[in-house]
């Protein structure tokens, strides 16, 4: 699904990711930990295409191909899928509406016609039902007022919808209480299937104990200096990040 090797990037000349590797299969889980500014966040934007970074070695493959000259858009149309950890307010555009948009922008990028309303319709009531979103809550202007649990339940919706390739969840626990990182954890539970692929990036065990790895890396410094299985995670929880760094 997700190859990347030797992947090296970085922003304002200041480098950041200094020759990741991984790979990522279809059905899996992976987690990304390590301390603020190991490149968690940066390696997520990279993947998706952020134009703010530069990479300067290295290569990202989606299903064999290669995608490091593709724009954010045409990821996004070849199947990667972004959450934000700080999800933009967009006011006067329903959560229905951004999603049609999205859903029809792609359809047209891949040469079909829009999708027919009554489809469409039918597909949302599924996916709200799916993850128990109310349906007043999709007649809302785009993240407006939202808490913190219901823009990031907004965001696993549209993961939904779009039904991604490959989604990258960055920090999707950040300010959730423990009932939105359930509500959450359980709707990424119910998505996750052998045709799609997982990256969740977290600073804390916790969110793990609901969204269960298959793997888990540890960066440091923009490399990958430890990877292992769920269990890794409760050892960072126990231990901290100070003994990986002394061994990195």
């Amino acid at each position: 699904m997700l190859s990347i090797d030797n992947l090296h990037a970085s922003v304002e000349d200041k480098s950041i990711l200094n020759g990741i590797s991984l790979d990522v299969k279809a059905g899996e889980v992976h987690a990304i930990m390590g301390p603020n500014g190991s490149g968690k966040s940066t390696l997520s934007a990279v993947i998706a295409g952020n134009e703010n970074y530069e990479v300067s070695e290295g290569a990202i493959l989606l299903n064999g191909e290669d995608i490091g000259e593709l724009d954010a858009e045409s990821r996004a149309h070849k199947g990667i899928f972004l959450s934000f950890q700080y999800p933009v307010e967009i006011p006067g555009v329903t959560v229905t509406n951004f999603i049609k948009t999205a859903i029809n922008a792609s359809r047209k990028a891949q040469g079909l016609d829009e999708m027919p309303a009554k489809e469409m319709l039918k597909k949302i009531r599924e996916k709200a039902t799916l993850l128990e979103i109310d349906s007043r809550f999709l007649s809302r202007s785009l993240n407006q007022g939202f808490s913190g649990g219901e823009k990031k339940r907004n965001e696993i919706f549209q993961m939904a919808m779009l039904e991604p390739k490959l989604a990258i969840l960055d920090e999707t626990d950040s300010g959730l209480d423990i009932d939105a990182l359930r509500i959450v954890a359980n709707g990424v539970n119910k998505l996750r299937n052998e045709n799609n692929a997982i990256v969740v990036i977290t600073h804390y065990q916790r969110l793990l104990d609901y969204i269960v790895p298959d793997f888990v890396h540890v960066l440091h410094e923009g490399k990958i200096v430890k990877s292992g299985t769920k269990e890794l995670a409760m050892e960072l929880e126990e231990k901290g990040y100070d003994w990986i760094k002394k061994g990195a």
